[in-house]
């Protein structure tokens, strides 16, 4: 009878605990946690979305028609191993190595295409315009490749050189920390950037 009481007491004080830490540390602290980041980070704890609900500014896009094709007024993205094309479902990079034939293949034809889209010798192009991030995701590109682009958005948009390279030049992001990384630039928010600046 003893040990039945013992049982029943033991198990009621489980519950209670679970109950408790339940309440606690799955209830409490996740409202705190979201409550802290809602008062000092509200845009990146909601997504880091772009202005008109047009994605985040963490997840890089494709810009290019229903057939794949880049769209000349837009700067374009490098590519992308997630899924079909930054599918933040499917993040990865190719898992190919460096002597990879097949991206080896595939880094000669991007390399020649992007040079004949932008009208320079294949050697100017850089190394991540023709090469995913690890994710797949990444939403930047390299100064150089945006520099690189420059000239065709200006002319497909009917604004000088200058002003696309001023506005290219005006959304650098630093390196982080001041000496992690390179400096680079957010492909969506330069493309919205120019898309704000024709409606002006």
């Amino acid at each position: 009878m003893s040990s039945t009481r013992t049982a029943l007491r033991t198990t009621g004080v489980a519950v209670r605990a679970m109950l408790v830490l339940t309440l606690l540390l799955g209830v409490g602290y996740t409202l705190l946690v979201t409550g802290i980041g809602q008062l000092l980070l509200p845009w990146q704890a909601n997504g880091s979305a772009l202005p008109g609900d047009k994605g985040s500014a963490l997840i890089g896009q494709s810009f290019t028609d229903a057939e794949g094709n880049a769209l000349p007024q837009y700067f374009q993205s490098r590519p992308s191993a997630a899924g079909d094309g930054y599918d933040a479902g499917a993040s990865s990079g190719s898992n190919l190595g460096p002597e990879n034939p097949d991206l080896v293949a595939a880094i000669q034809e991007r390399k020649t295409a992007i040079a004949e889209r932008e009208g320079v010798d294949p050697a100017q192009v850089p190394a991540d315009a023709v090469t995913a991030s690890a994710s797949g995701l990444d939403p930047h590109i390299s100064v150089a490749y945006a520099l690189l682009q420059a000239p065709r958005v200006a002319a497909a948009r009917g604004l000088s050189e200058q002003e696309v390279t001023d506005l290219v030049e005006s959304r650098i992001q630093g390196r982080d920390l001041g000496f992690l990384g390179e400096e680079r630039i957010n492909v969506a928010e330069l493309n919205l950037a120019l898309d704000e600046r024709e409606t002006e």
